[in-house]
């Protein structure tokens, strides 16, 4: 479980880039809601305990727990599905809340389905191009998949499948086969989005349905657009330096509450009224070197499921990081995606910093790559 490593194969870069990020993140978090700050800054703590732990354990011992991991996923899961424990929302159950505690189990459930495939892959990476295979794929990932989007949480179905389809191409998916899909799908998400853009459709749920709709036509439903639309206004009138944080001007639009719960989803739009685009861009910066750090450190990995480990990390951090300011910009429709290591959220921050201490025990590991030997 435990193995004699060497500090200088400690990679202190990526670990200064998450604490840096998550403390500007709780700086501003305290702009937007002094209430919940406090509790954004137990959750580094707790984040940084428990990087530091899992960095330490042989990601190769957790792996042989694979199955476990996987059962223990749709457990969690399945708390929330078949209501046993959850707290309701925004009209969403997807928190479990017992004594005071609120944990949202589909934020760890991406860090346990990356553990779980990166192992899967590892192991039968030689079937990855056979459809049987590929079929029993199918169903090991729609179960927590559909789990995830009846909650009901879109956004995070959509993350979760998006980390799946990066862990698939990561294995080695034939370029045949990813063409045979693109050749299906492209027509058919242009039919499903004509359908959704009807009348009285009855696809997506009404919620869902209203912001695509206010996203294309803000003017007609604007209370349901205001939100996107007082981002937007936000970040532009940062200019360059930003109206600094904590102030107290009547010429802000977080001051004047048109940005609701401005600490989760929407908190790049308090970054950019209060820091300008030089925060904004070294809050970009800082989760691009995370990123790049996560595939850096893949590309040395000893084995196929130390890859697919980072590779998971870097997609689920670039990959929301892309959705959230695409939001928050206007340049796509409201997801409810927080942004990695800056909103507020605690089971959001943890699970984040766990995944990055599984990329940090991949970068202690003996650099000889040995494919499949796990």
């Amino acid at each position: 479980m435990l193995k004699q490593y060497q500090i200088r194969d400690y990679n202190f870069r990526l670990v200064i880039y998450v604490t840096a990020l998550t403390l500007i993140g709780i700086n501003v978090v305290g702009s937007a809601q002094k209430s919940v700050q406090n509790k954004q800054i137990m959750g580094l703590c707790l984040g940084l305990f428990a990087m530091a732990v899992v960095s330490i354990i042989d990601y190769s011992f957790i792996l042989k727990f694979n199955w476990l991991i996987y059962a223990f996923n749709i457990g969690l899961l399945s708390l929330i599905t078949f209501h046993v424990f959850g707290d309701k929302a925004g009209g969403a159950v997807r928190w479990i809340e017992i004594g005071g505690f609120r944990f949202q189990p589909s934020e760890l459930s991406k860090v346990l389905i990356i553990l779980f495939f990166s192992w899967y892959f590892g192991k039968y990476y030689e079937k990855v191009n056979k459809l049987y295979f590929l079929a029993i794929t199918g169903v090991l990932i729609f179960i927590p998949w559909f789990m995830i989007e009846q909650q009901p949480d879109l956004s995070t179905s959509i993350v979760v499948a998006i980390i799946f389809i990066a862990l698939l191409f990561l294995s080695g998916l034939s370029y045949k086969i990813i063409g045979g899909v693109l050749a299906v799908l492209i027509p058919a998400g242009s039919l499903f989005f004509y359908l959704i853009l009807q009348p009285g459709q009855t696809i997506l749920d009404p919620y869902q349905w209203k912001r695509i709709m206010a996203w294309l036509q803000p003017e007609k439903y604007a209370t349901d657009a205001y939100q996107q639309q007082n981002s937007i206004m936000a970040i532009g009138s940062g200019l360059l330096w930003g109206k600094g944080l904590n102030n107290d001007t009547v010429f802000s639009v977080k001051n004047g509450n048109f940005i609701p719960e401005p600490q989760t989803d929407f908190i790049f739009a308090v970054v950019g009224e209060e820091l300008g685009f030089v925060g904004s861009a070294v809050i970009l910066v800082l989760l691009l070197l995370i990123v790049i750090e996560c595939i850096l450190i893949g590309r040395k990995a000893k084995d196929l499921p130390g890859q697919l480990i980072c590779g998971g990390v870097a997609v689920w951090i670039g990959f929301q990081t892309f959705v959230n300011i695409c939001v928050v910009t206007g340049m796509m429709p409201n997801t409810g995606l927080p942004l990695p290591f800056v909103s507020y959220g605690l089971t959001s921050l943890v699970s984040l910093f766990i995944g990055i201490g599984f990329v940090l025990n991949v970068g202690l590991q003996p650099l000889k790559y040995r494919k499949g030997d796990f």
